[in-house]
């Protein structure tokens, strides 16, 4: 039977079709099969010893698996220029500092406030704090509102250190009793105490972001 010229193109097509559909299915394994062997699906019954993440150890350096000592772990305060003792006698001094700092009533003359602080201040510090709070202003806010304030401190890390002076951020919680009733603030600084083994003193605050005092 004699086709049509339209007949002819559209049995033409359907071989290209058919030929090229048959090369494809052809051709494919060969280039899929190398591909599907390199990377073989994982069984999550059974993972690979990669596939497991042990939890960190509390700590994990080089030098510490690298060479420990005797006893099997690492003094990490051989690394720093203060002692545990110090570090322990630092932060003490830091704490209590701004407990004190917190802790005050109209009922108080400047010098009595500053003077419950005793060595925990460095003498500069000390005439800082005397001015700031026999100031006018603030000192007559405080008795008009027979402000009456309790503190109390929590050290929340260690900012930076150096062989002489250790800066802590610290959180200070303030409850005031005043005429008017009572509330509670948070505040948080930055402390630095200055000294030598266990012998610390505060010579500077500041909020641990912005301002000083």
């Amino acid at each position: 039977m004699d086709l049509s010229p339209g007949q002819k193109k559209a049995v033409f097509a359907l071989v290209v079709v058919v030929l090229a559909a048959l090369g494809y299915w052809l051709i494919l394994p060969k280039v899929s099969h190398p591909k599907a062997q390199a990377q073989p699906t994982a069984n999550p019954s059974s993972p690979t010893p990669t596939e497991s993440v042990p939890s960190p150890p509390v700590s994990v350096t080089p030098t510490v698996t690298e060479t420990p000592t005797a006893g099997g772990s690492v003094n990490i305060y051989s690394w720093l220029p203060f002692t545990q003792e110090g570090l322990t006698a630092a932060a003490s001094v830091t704490q209590q500092f701004l407990v004190d700092y917190d802790t005050y009533s109209y009922t108080e003359s400047a010098q009595d406030y500053v003077g419950k602080m005793g060595d925990l201040v460095t003498g500069q510090l000390a005439t800082t704090l005397t001015a700031l709070y026999a100031s006018p202003g603030v000192a007559k806010v405080r008795n008009d509102q027979k402000q009456v304030s309790t503190g109390t401190a929590q050290i929340n890390s260690l900012r930076s250190f150096g062989p002489s002076s250790l800066t802590f951020v610290v959180t200070g919680n303030q409850h005031l009793v005043t005429a008017k009733g009572t509330s509670n603030g948070t505040a948080q600084y930055a402390i630095t105490v200055t000294g030598s083994g266990t012998s610390w003193q505060v010579d500077n605050i500041q909020l641990s972001t912005t301002g000083q005092f």
